[in-house]
């Protein structure tokens, strides 16, 4: 079994990593500073978004992000709000990006 880095600890990483690349990241809610699960909005600034969530890839043997939901921004907005509803520990991490640049596959 591999050690899995607290939640906060890896937000916090990912938005400085993200800062450095010099695109805008924030945290829309927070969650559980150690296991809070972690969803990845990403809004095109085109009125579309896709959400990502990390699961493990069983043929991969390795944790893998994988798009959750995507379409356009209210109703991603709708269902991540439903998701927060069923587990309040999530965090919610929206990025800003027309280019689509989420820099997930760089984090651990």
């Amino acid at each position: 079994m591999t050690a899995r880095l607290a939640s906060g600890i890896w937000v916090s990483a990912y938005l400085r990593r993200m800062q450095m690349a010099c695109i805008p990241a924030y945290v829309i809610a927070r969650g559980d500073a150690t296991a809070g699960a972690v969803l990845v909005k990403l809004a095109l600034m085109n009125g579309v978004a896709k959400v990502y969530s990390r699961v493990f890839d069983m043929e991969q043997d390795a944790h893998v992000w994988q798009v959750l939901i995507e379409g356009a921004e209210p109703d991603v907005d709708a269902a991540i709000a439903r998701q927060r509803r069923h587990d309040p520990d999530i965090w919610v991490i929206e990025v800003e990006d027309a280019h689509g640049r989420d820099l997930l596959n760089a984090m651990p």
